[in-house]
């Protein structure tokens, strides 16, 4: 049987840098979600956040050179921004803030955010959605959640 969003049911709408998390205040048929909280993340793309050019190395003996990439800064930083869904996520499920929840998220950064997950929020997950859905409107997010649940 397919999740359904029954009133009360938490939506998080996630990125590597924005979060909203959404309550359902209606049924499944017709959902309407309210905005319970934003996340935002400062997190400019890794070429403002690199203060080295790449490196080189000597592959051993000769004139043999490779380069090194620089660290990630940008990847990094989205990293930590699931470090700290997964976090507030955690106190806010201790708390008895929900009882059940939705992950929306882009699929890398679900894949992040589902391998930092404590027990506790991942035994109220009932469904996730591998979307970036953080630039949509409510209208739409509403619309396409309820229809990937239908054919989840």
């Amino acid at each position: 049987m397919a999740a359904r969003l029954m009133n009360g049911t938490w939506v998080l709408i996630a990125d590597g840098e924005k979060a909203l998390i959404l309550e359902n205040q209606t049924d499944h048929e017709d959902p309407y979600l309210t905005v319970l909280e934003k996340e935002e993340q400062e997190n400019p793309p890794n070429r403002e956040q690199a203060e080295n050019k790449r490196g080189r190395f000597n592959d051993g003996s000769g004139m043999h050179r490779s380069a090194v990439d620089d660290t990630d800064w940008h990847q990094l930083a989205k990293d930590r921004f699931a470090d700290d869904l997964a976090d507030m996520l955690y106190k806010k499920a201790h708390r008895g803030a929900f009882e059940s929840i939705v992950l929306v998220a882009a699929p890398g950064v679900l894949g992040e955010l589902r391998d930092k997950l404590h027990q506790e929020v991942s035994s109220k997950v009932i469904a996730e959605v591998p979307k970036t859905l953080t630039n949509h409107g409510l209208g739409d997010i509403e619309t396409i959640v309820r229809k990937e649940l239908e054919n989840g």
